[in-house]
């Protein structure tokens, strides 16, 4: 009988070589400077966004064929010291969302909140868009988070609906900000800025309305941000 470790080893075989490969592209230098722009908060391995995502574009290109979603995988993203790998879990997600559902939220969920920055979660903003697009009865969830503790849930909340154009739920969009209004933090406030100005490239007679209602619980940076294409 063969040893519970070989038989990981066998099942997580193929995103061996992501690791393998962001790994030989380590730059001490770069890292620093990476490291020092993020705050210090994370270590990197020194690896800009383009030679990154070409380390492993073959192997998410396989991993999506295979239409399932492997959390083991990201969960060892996520473990990883790194910066990068969780980039790499977070492209990973994005490549196979079409294979998430509600089910999957709660593990969304995890992440958003593991190691949470601007970085990984407005990349998992996206991939928590796809499912309440194609699931819409997940919107309640949205709307907790929407008032959640966790200023990362709150904006993972807030701007869900980016590149939604003229599907976007305007009801919902306006009562998840409202939820977020007289706001100091400045994630949230950054995060309405953005919802309103992309909105208003499909539907700026809303923004500019919703703008006029609300602008005195709305931050100077909400309003600068929205109001930038009405």
């Amino acid at each position: 009988m063969r040893p519970i470790a070989y038989e990981r080893q066998v099942k997580t075989m193929w995103y061996d070589g992501i690791f393998e490969s962001l790994l030989a592209l380590r730059d001490e230098e770069r890292a620093l400077q990476m490291s020092a722009y993020m705050r210090n908060q994370f270590p990197f391995l020194g690896i800009t966004t383009i030679p990154r995502k070409a380390a492993y574009k073959k192997f998410l290109a396989t991993a999506k064929k295979e239409k399932r979603v492997d959390f083991d995988f990201v969960d060892q993203c996520f473990e990883r010291v790194e910066r990068e790998f969780q980039y790499a879990g977070v492209d990973y997600l994005l490549a196979v969302q079409d294979c998430l559902g509600p089910e999957d939220l709660a593990k969304l969920k995890q992440y958003i909140q593991t190691k949470s920055w601007w970085d990984t979660v407005d990349g998992l903003d996206g991939v928590v868009g796809s499912i309440v697009q194609r699931y819409p009865e997940c919107k309640p969830i949205l709307l907790e988070w929407s008032v959640a503790d966790d200023i990362w849930l709150r904006r993972v909340a807030i701007d869900h609906q980016l590149g939604f154009k003229e599907k976007t739920d305007t009801d919902l969009l306006a009562e998840i900000i409202k939820n977020n209004l007289n706001q100091k933090e400045f994630f949230i406030n950054k995060a309405i800025g953005w919802s309103l100005r992309d909105f208003s490239k499909t539907n700026p007679d809303w923004v500019r309305t919703f703008l006029s209602l609300h602008k005195d619980g709305l931050s100077n940076l909400s309003i600068r941000e929205g109001s930038k294409y009405v």
